[in-house]
């Protein structure tokens, strides 16, 4: 493999208002402008919508807004990164979080959706569900209705050698036990896992 290196990330922030600032990730210093140009919009796009998901819904004022980044992934040309948003509105019982991540091809500026990471056919939704039914139990997680699979396009990141699926709150479990994550090793899942994709970059040990 040749030599890859991680990309540069500076911090940008929109503020609008007191008590209002989302922080997000915007990569710089790419040779090819381009695909930085194509992952920047991406990020910038992902931010927005989590903004407007936050705001559109709801008729009562917006006390506080937190916008944050974590960057989950930066080797072997494959950036893989988190965006938080907490909003508390007016007279709510509690500030609401919602989290999306991004993973890209920083060679390509190709963004991957899950589907996108295993070979063409393989049942992944299913591999997947049955890896987390596994550690839910393992776990003793409770869930809100039991847990039955994953959706096709259900959130993710990569982090290093561990695909992380995850659910939103609400989404299975009850409020107090917050995002249930769930680190998947790439080599539990390596018969599925699509070689030449982000996991497969991750598997390999040179």
């Amino acid at each position: 493999m040749p030599q890859t290196f991680p990309v540069r990330i500076e911090t940008a922030r929109i503020s609008s208002g007191p008590n209002q600032t989302v922080y997000y990730p915007r990569v710089i210093g790419m040779q090819n402008q381009q695909v930085q140009r194509a992952m920047n919009q991406a990020i910038v796009q992902q931010t927005q919508q989590l903004i407007d998901e936050q705001t559109g819904n709801m008729p009562t004022t917006v006390e506080e807004m937190l916008g944050t980044f974590e960057i989950k992934n930066n080797q072997r040309n494959v950036l893989s990164l988190s965006l938080s948003n907490y909003t508390y509105h007016f007279q709510a019982a509690h500030g609401m979080t919602y989290i999306k991540s991004l993973t890209f091809d920083t060679q390509t500026g190709r963004l991957y959706q899950l589907k996108d990471l295993f070979k063409p056919g393989s049942d992944y939704v299913n591999r997947l569900s049955e890896v987390i039914d596994l550690q839910i139990n393992q776990r003793s997680i409770q869930t809100l209705f039991g847990f039955t699979a994953i959706r096709p396009d259900q959130d993710f990141y990569i982090a290093d050698k561990a695909l992380v699926i995850y659910f939103q709150l609400y989404e299975i479990t009850p409020y107090v036990f917050g995002f249930p994550m769930f680190p998947i090793s790439v080599y539990e899942i390596q018969d599925s896992i699509d070689e030449n994709g982000p996991l497969g970059r991750m598997a390999t040990n040179n």
